[in-house]
Order: structure tokens, then sequence, then C-alpha cells
């Protein structure tokens, strides 16, 4: 696809993802209210639920650091090729409203 064809495609992605930040701050307090239930498995009509509690391991890289050599560091770090995709509105577009023809 060429660039100048691009236009579209960002316009109807960056749509999509206003749509999918609205959905998730509806749904943040619907986890939020079932976790606070506890641990268990919970029924709805159309789905079911499944809190576990468990314990995270974390290892803290930053005092981990401190305490290796910078040459231990980088023989044992690894390089991975990544692409990343970020999308901003351009201006004070109300997305939401946006294609509602």
């Amino acid at each position: 696809m060429r660039r100048s064809n691009v236009g579209p495609l960002v316009d109807e992605l960056g749509l999509l993802e206003a749509q999918i930040a609205d959905i998730e701050t509806k749904a943040q307090p619907l986890r939020d209210q079932i976790k606070a239930m506890g641990a268990g498995a919970y029924e709805g009509d159309l789905f079911r639920a499944v809190v576990s509690e468990y314990e995270r391991k974390n290892l803290n890289m930053k005092a981990v650091k401190k305490k290796l050599s910078p040459q231990f560091i980088r023989a044992h770090t690894k390089y991975t090729p990544t692409t990343s995709l970020t999308v901003n509105g351009r201006n004070a577009i109300d997305v939401t409203t946006e294609g509602d023809d």
C-alpha cells in the first residue's frame, strides 16, 4: 500500500482504539467488583468469571543491576527486533462521534 493511501487506515485504527479505550473504562469497575468478591467462579447467563489469587514473583532489576557489573549485564542481554505502533489524536476532534453518518 502506498503511503498516500494510509490516512483512512490510520483514522479507522484511531477510531477503533478510542472505542476500545472507552469500553475498557467501563469494564474496569466491573472487574474490580467481581475481584472484590474473592477467589472463586462466578456464573452469568452468558459468561463465567474466575477470580484467582496467587503470589507473583518479580525480579527487582534495579537492585540486580547495582550488584552486577555492566560487562555481565551486557553479556547476558538479549536484543529482539521489535516494531511499535502508536496512535494519537491529531487535534480536538471528538472521535466518539466521527463516522456516525
